[in-house]
């Protein structure tokens, strides 16, 4: 390697440490604060205390946000993938008129700001009578994570050679025996990888829980309200728990995402 590449490699690496440090010294002074027994989050910092920890553990507020979080994710991740799993084999299978207005629509949602979207669902469910339900918020979160569902799954059947559908067809597989014993298998890693990305936004997201929640608070609606009212080192302990949370789902969902399914033959 010469000078030259040696010094560019260097300075890569520099700028991915320093993007890095960018995104998450934010984060980890969060995470260091959580443990500092002073109420306010300056420096120097005092003495370590897990007071704040047993203080949101001793909360019902908090365990019954994290009861509802916990719930609305989990629905979320397994209709927005299930329903981006059937949007994203529409697309890989079949061809008809319109498809690209299809496609347009269905990731549509993430491109629309979070708060137009909200005010939406809010006036929607109200006019059919659902606001404030744990149903609304998974409704909405579902809405907005199926794109995602969609994306990760169709990325995955791309790899996919088209001959094997046909092949099972021609061993004397009917069409649902196909994508049972064929599709579904190889998009597997995907599909477990969207679960898991498409919980992690569910459970960060807040703009449109606080909107159509009601009295349902999820864990992001509960720390929008603390902040809004006072200074809480609390915030920290219960942002810490999140970013825990939430980074374990994305980072399952990448290794996931990346492992590649063993092929099943089908039999007649």
């Amino acid at each position: 390697m010469s000078g030259r590449d040696a010094l560019t490699t260097w300075v890569l690496r520099f700028y991915v440490v320093l993007v890095f440090g960018f995104i998450f010294m934010p984060i980890v002074a969060s995470v260091i604060f959580s443990f500092n027994s002073q109420r306010f989050p300056t420096v120097p910092l005092g003495s370590f205390t897990t007071e704040w920890y047993t203080a949101i553990l001793n909360d019902p507020d908090i365990w019954e946000a994290a009861r509802t979080s916990i719930l609305v994710s989990l629905s979320t991740s397994v209709l927005a993938t299930f329903i981006g799993f059937c949007t994203a084999y529409t697309d890989y299978r079949f061809k008809f008129r319109y498809k690209y207005g299809f496609l347009a629509l269905a990731l549509l949602p993430p491109t629309i700001p979070l708060i137009i979207m909200a005010l939406a669902m809010l006036a929607w469910f109200a006019k059919i009578g659902i606001s404030g339900q744990v149903w609304s918020i998974i409704a909405a979160h579902t809405v907005l994570t199926i794109p995602f569902a969609m994306a990760i799954i169709r990325l995955r059947l791309n790899e996919m050679d088209e001959s094997l559908e046909a092949a099972a067809w021609n061993l004397g597989a009917s069409e649902w025996r196909a994508v049972k014993e064929v599709i579904i298998p190889f998009a597997k890693p995907a599909i477990i990888s969207s679960m898991c990305l498409t919980a992690a936004v569910s459970f960060d997201e807040f703009a449109v829980a606080w909107f159509v929640s009601g009295l349902n608070k999820t864990i992001p609606v509960v720390i929008l309200e603390i902040v809004t009212g006072n200074i809480d080192p609390q915030v920290n302990a219960i942002g810490s728990f999140v970013f825990l949370v939430s980074m374990t789902l994305v980072v399952l969902a990448q290794i996931l995402f990346m492992t590649k399914g063993k092929r099943r033959t089908v039999t007649p």
